[in-house]
Order: C-alpha cells, then sequence, then structure tokens
C-alpha cells in the first residue's frame, strides 16, 4: 500500500515525531510505500484562502492552490494522521489542511441540489489516527463524548470514502505519564502498524 503520513505538532522533537517514525519505520519495513507530510516542517498553509471559499461549490472547483498536498491524497491507499488533541479537537493546521485538502471533487462532490454528500476518495481504504491528548480516559470519552472520533469518523471519514479501516488510537494523560509508559505506547504503535 501507499500510505500517506500526516504529522500535525509544531515541535521536531516532540512525541507525536516519534509516533510518526515509529508508524513510517513500521509500515516501511513490511514493504509499504510511505509518504510523510509534516505540515509543519512542509509549511502548510492552513488558512482558506478568500478565492479558494468563493469557488468552494462551484461545479468544477479548483484545488491548485492547495497543491502539491491534494496530490499526496489521491495517490495514497491509506492514511495516518498523527497529531496532539488540543482542547478536545485537532491543531488548527490540521483542520486547515482538512478545509483545504478535503475539497470538492477531491474528497466529496456535493449534490447540486443542496442535498446529500457523496463520497470521492476511493482510493483511501485505512484511516487511521494516532492521537495524544493530556486528559484522563474519563474526562475524554464520559464528560466530553470523545468528539475527535466522532469528527473523524462518522464526519470526515464517513462522508469521504466508504468501507474504510478506521482506527483511531490515544494515549491518555501524556503530561503526566513517564518515559517507560512512552516507550510502551510506542510500542504499541509498532504493533498496531505492524498488522496492515
Amino acid at each position: 500500500m501507499r500510505i500517506l503520513v500526516v504529522l500535525a505538532h509544531p515541535l521536531e522533537e516532540g512525541f507525536a515525531a516519534s509516533v510518526a517514525e515509529t508508524v513510517r519505520g513500521t509500515l516501511t519495513a513490511n514493504g509499504h510505500t510511505v509518504d510523510v507530510l509534516d505540515l509543519y516542517r512542509e509549511g502548510f498553509d492552513p488558512r482558506l484562502s478568500r478565492s479558494e471559499r468563493s469557488r468552494y461549490f462551484e461545479p468544477a472547483y479548483d484545488p491548485s492552490e492547495a497543491e502539491p498536498f491534494v496530490s499526496r491524497l489521491k495517490q495514497a491507499d491509506g492514511l495516518v494522521l498523527v497529531f496532539p488533541q488540543w482542547w478536545f479537537n485537532f491543531p488548527a493546521i490540521l483542520k486547515g489542511f482538512f478545509d483545504r485538502v478535503f475539497a470538492p471533487g477531491v474528497a466529496f462532490e456535493s449534490d447540486p441540489d443542496g442535498g446529500r454528500i457523496r463520497p470521492r476518495l476511493g482510493n483511501i481504504r485505512l484511516f487511521w489516527a494516532f492521537t495524544t491528548t493530556g486528559s484522563p480516559w474519563w474526562v475524554v470519552h464520559l464528560y466530553m463524548g470523545n468528539p475527535v472520533k466522532r469528527l473523524l469518523k462518522r464526519g470526515i471519514a464517513a462522508f469521504c470514502a466508504r468501507g474504510l479501516d478506521f482506527r483511531l488510537v490515544n494515549l491518555y494523560d501524556m503530561d503526566r505519564i513517564d518515559e517507560a509508559k512512552r516507550k510502551a505506547h510506542l510500542a504499541r504503535v509498532a504493533r498496531l502498524t505492524g498488522r496492515i
């Protein structure tokens, strides 16, 4: 498989970078082709431009302002996201990636009569996310209702592709765990991605 790994974290030495490298190394060792898109290091601009928004629902939307990121998504068979959850949501740069790259004609088609959205990412068969959060499990699930999983699975994945292998793997209490737990999580990431 050709897998696009999208990393959304501003610190090159951060734990998210270690997770992304574990994913990349494991997938590559298993014979997959891996394209790592580090949104910060590649200078991705998350802001939807005025011209992009004004043309967004035109019949032949032109996503060229978001190239080469659109092409990289279209070439992938699988998508793996690596990011921290901040305020129970995506980092702004990742939200901008969805806004600009998961565009009409790329990720979905709008019914011209204003009805249903039709998925266009038939090439994507695998949609996984590895995230961290400073909150404990019970806050994310019981108090907040796991908003990131809902947005990814019911919103983005379901509206853009059919029959996906979807998985979200969280590391909770990130701000309070020790090095042993971080290493154990990286081993879990390697074990899971090794099954792809």
